[in-house]
């Protein structure tokens, strides 16, 4: 009897401290139900490979590459041709199969690839020389994500070889990297370099992961009272800017580029808007609420992730990321940072279960 009351009385302090766990924060707006132990899936541990430094070592040798024109022979696999193309349809030209002075590695496999009846496109390359000009004709592949309109037909393209160059790529040695560097004298030195970057970082990508995983956690513990609807529309203005953008660049119609590139119709797209809409605007008035009420934003870190911020997008000043970026965008982003680190102090990280567990 005894034991069953001491399991009872054990179970009931159990209750009243996971309760007291859990702090809740408020405003008009919304209720912060959760922001600590906050349970998310396990973010993987990159390591870095001897395959990812050699990929990195090559990238720098090519940078370094000489150059050379050729004009005693006929273009062949391995060289870089400098062409104009005009592709065509049943003789009507079509979107985007059209390139002046456009450079392609012969072999590479860039452009369209054989089929069971018609050669490549690079392939049929090979063999002319400078100034010449030609048709080949080629079939694009039965599926192709670029342009699903093209799959399966037969294009012709009109091609004018304008140079032929051969890509010298230097080996690497002690004297390469004293002369391409400024941080190693050996090649030793200069691998040991590129996987001190590369570990750094795979830790910044684990971090955003995490930081990612967090605010996802965080924003699902956040119930709503009342939204400011000039937020919201705010919000789905942005992204109706950027998708409308992608269409123009496109030149389509933006209900064609909903069903072509979007899979989905305009109804469907405005009905998801609004919903992404409505939750960034609820994390966002999470992270500010938590941000304030426990302090998180000192000047000292603030200054600290700014100068960050700098560094990592390229601005020359915070003059400049102002001015690019909006004062309103630059201190949300910042804050939501912060946010998402101090809940990564805390949050659970549960390793994910297989589709048969339960």
């Amino acid at each position: 009897m005894k034991k069953r009351v001491l399991t009872l009385m054990v179970s009931v302090l159990m209750a009243v401290s996971i309760a007291g766990c859990g702090k809740q924060i408020s405003n008009d707006n919304i209720t912060i139900t959760q922001y600590e132990d906050l349970e998310i899936p396990e973010v993987d541990k990159w390591e870095v490979t001897p395959e990812q430094i050699e990929q990195v070592v090559q990238t720098k040798l090519y940078a370094t590459a000489k150059r050379e024109t050729i004009t005693d022979r006929p273009a062949k696999n391995g060289d870089i041709v400098n062409i104009d193309f005009t592709g065509t349809i049943d003789g009507v030209e079509f979107e985007g199969g059209k390139a002046q002075g456009s450079e392609l590695e012969l072999g590479s496999g860039t452009f369209i690839g054989a089929t069971k009846d018609y050669k490549g496109f690079e392939e049929q390359i090979v063999g002319h020389s400078t100034g010449e000009e030609f048709d080949i004709t080629v079939q694009f592949p039965d599926v192709y994500p670029n342009n699903p309109d093209m799959q399966n037909k037969v294009a012709v393209f009109h091609v004018k070889l304008n140079e032929i160059i051969v890509q010298t790529v230097p080996e690497l040695t002690d004297e390469w990297v004293k002369e391409n560097t400024n941080d190693a004298k050996t090649v030793k030195e200069f691998k040991k370099s590129i996987e001190k970057d590369q570990e750094k970082e795979l830790r910044i990508r684990e971090e955003k992961e995490l930081r990612g995983a967090v605010l996802n956690a965080f924003t699902e513990k956040i119930t709503v009272k009342e939204l400011p609807k000039a937020q919201v529309e705010e919000q789905i203005k942005n992204i109706n800017d950027y998708y409308t953008a992608m269409a123009e660049a496109y030149n389509m119609s933006f209900d064609d580029f909903c069903s072509q590139f979007m899979g989905m119709t305009k109804k469907d797209y405005d009905k998801q808007v609004k919903e992404a809409a409505e939750l960034a605007v609820k994390r966002k008035l999470g992270c500010e609420l938590l941000a304030k009420e426990k302090n998180l934003v000192t000047d000292k870190l603030y200054k600290e992730k700014l100068k960050e911020l700098i560094e990592s997008t390229g601005y020359q000043d915070e003059k400049t990321l102002m001015e690019q970026l909006g004062e309103d965008k630059v201190k949300y982003a910042i804050t939501e940072e912060i946010v998402g680190d101090y809940l990564g102090k805390s949050c659970i990280q549960v390793e994910s279960k297989g589709p048969q567990e339960k």
